[in-house]
């Protein structure tokens, strides 16, 4: 679209330079508003090029790269029945009170926003979906939206409770199904998923859920398995052999970071690894042609009923091309998977907010939406740190991975804080009291770590802006902390007496304080080595928090950077400090 704009802008430059205005045109315009010749040649084209603007069919769901949003997931619950590895924790998350989930009048709502916007897809995710009671309503309603353009309606559910659903979601309105299923292996399928839900007939619902999904003639029927390194990527062959007898399109999804699946660099195995182990089994294997929006890149083994596909975000990611907003189960747009920036649309609606303000709150939020990944930091394979907390969401399961570090004041007081050491003299100065560098040449390499924390008080106004990341200067969480995380490699460069270490881990992570207004700054660094690493975490709040300060300083010049100091530390001859 930019390449034929750009082009329409030229010829009508050069077309306009051999012709004049007709009396008539000029005539149009007042007498004092006729500009010069140059002049009225751009405000001609600037005319044309509006009247091209305003006839888009997604003007307030097209970004500045020109992507248009046409595809709209919309999560219907934060809760689960499943546990799976790579999804969450364990013991799961915090969920959001019932009255902060979207009703179902407010789901119809929004969805009806956004499909005379242009949207034309829906997909129905969560959470769980099938969970939740009210989903054959939810469906009915968007099904009546096919008159104003609607065209597809899909759900994404791990297919445990579906199988008795199947006939009443498709006279419902449901078109296509995306069924998760990350092994064949009735047993790693308990593993994987952290659920005994009688596992043979958990296993077995949701394999019934897949051929009965077929049965009942859903338009499109797919299922997506996560390959994890050593845990199932064993089972890709056996996952193609699916595709042999039912037509459906099972897609490799590349395992990713999220807050929850301690996200580990040797889990990861790539789309082209996979392929080259089923070329191993099916050479001849041949690939399709993929749609212009496609998340999937797509291939077949010639002669089977199906076609298989690889989701490739890790990879290659397809950025470029996305046309997809997240609405979440407590109203917020993520406008990014990978954002750290949510726009609450529900407390906009019960405030009574007008359909027209809306869309204005949520074409500002597509505008802001980045080229690729929202600006997330990738770590190369052979980069020796690790730069963890770079999704950053302003949600309570985030807040609570951060809260043991911001204490509270009778918190502070409550815990004792130990000191080791009980020497009262200093160690960076010689006997005449002159400044030198301390001999660790005598102390035994351990491992060692420590802790800092730092927090940046601001207006409502910056952290309005912070946390909508709507900051000029761009993404100040990101650009912060990759800052914090050069400074604490760079501390024997800027503190004199600091020895240079070879880090092995940096933990540079920032959260969204809404009480406070402030944004909370952690950093955790370690090595092994012959002295502490104190000062490496401590420079590495520290220059995180300037970041802040610098990026948002033109909205707010009273910002405070506030209680910066080491809150543990393990490791050495002195001990360990915890200061909560």
């Amino acid at each position: 679209m930019r390449l034929s704009l750009k082009r329409l802008l030229t010829a009508e430059c050069r077309a306009t330079s051999k012709r004049s205005y007709s009396a008539s045109a000029a005539a149009a315009l007042p007498e004092q508003a006729v500009p010069a010749t140059q002049e009225r040649r751009k405000f001609h084209v600037r005319e044309k090029l509006a009247a091209i603007e305003a006839t888009r069919p997604f003007p307030q769901l097209t970004d500045t790269f020109g992507r248009q949003h046409s595809y709209l997931r919309i999560s219907l619950t934060e809760k689960c029945n499943l546990r799976c590895t790579y999804c969450m924790p364990a013991e799961g998350v915090p969920l959001s009170p019932k009255d902060h989930i979207l009703s179902t009048p407010e789901v119809l709502r929004l969805a009806k926003l956004f499909v005379t916007e242009g949207v034309t897809k829906i997909r129905l995710t969560g959470g769980e979906p099938t969970i939740r009671k009210d989903l054959m309503d939810i469906i009915a309603g968007l099904n009546d939206l096919r008159s104003i353009g609607l065209k597809t309606i899909g759900m994404t559910t791990n297919g445990l409770a579906l199988k008795r659903k199947l006939p009443a979601l498709r006279e419902a309105g449901l078109d296509q199904l995306n069924i998760s299923l990350d092994t064949l292996d009735v047993f790693k399928f308990e593993l994987m998923t952290r659920r005994r839900v009688a596992t043979m007939k958990g296993f077995q619902n949701v394999m019934d859920s897949i051929t009965g999904a077929v049965s009942v003639g859903f338009d499109a029927v797919k299922l997506n398995a996560v390959v994890i390194k050593n845990v199932n990527d064993d089972e890709v062959v056996r996952f193609v052999e699916l595709t042999k007898d039912l037509p459906i399109n099972v897609r490799f999804i590349e395992y990713m970071p999220f807050d929850g699946n301690k996200w580990n660099e040797a889990k990861f195995v790539s789309y082209k690894n996979m392929l080259a182990r089923i070329k191993e089994t099916y050479p001849e294997v041949i690939k399709l042609t993929d749609d212009a929006n496609d998340t999937s890149k797509a291939y077949a083994v010639p002669g089977f009923s199906g076609k298989i596909g690889f989701i490739t975000s890790m990879s290659e990611h397809f950025c470029g091309s996305c046309n997809r907003l997240r609405l979440l189960a407590d109203g917020n747009l993520k406008v990014c998977l990978f954002g750290n920036a949510e726009v609450n649309l529900r407390d906009a609606m019960r405030s009574g907010v007008q359909d027209d303000k809306l869309l204005d709150v949520i074409g500002a939020a597509v505008k802001r939406k980045k080229k690729q990944h929202a600006g997330k930091l990738r770590i190369p394979p052979d980069f020796p740190v690790t730069a963890g907390g770079v999704i950053i969401t302003n949600t309570p399961s985030s807040a609570s991975q951060l809260a043991a570090l911001w204490p509270t004041p009778s918190r502070v007081q409550e815990i004792p804080i130990r000191h080791r050491s009980t020497s009262s003299k200093l160690t960076h100065t010689d006997a005449s009291g002159r400044a030198t560098m301390v001999d660790v040449s005598s102390k035994t390499a351990t491992l060692r770590t420590a802790t800092a924390k730092g927090r940046v008080l601001m207006s409502a106004e910056a952290f309005s802006l912070v946390k909508t990341n709507a900051i000029k200067k761009g993404d100040v969480l990101t650009v912060a902390q990759i800052a914090g995380i050069h400074a604490a490699k760079q501390t024997g460069v800027l503190i004199p007496l600091c020895h240079p270490l070879p880090l092995s881990r940096i933990d540079v992570r920032l959260d969204l304080d809404d009480d406070n207004q402030c944004v909370n700054v952690a950093a955790t660094v370690s090595c092994r080595g012959q002295t502490g690493v104190e000062m490496e975490a401590i420079v590495a709040v520290s220059v995180a928090c300037c970041t802040v300060y610098d990026m948002c300083k033109a909205v707010d010049r009273g910002i405070r950077i506030h209680d910066v100091r080491v809150v543990e530390k393990t490791g050495g001859k002195s001990g360990d400090y915890k200061a909560e």
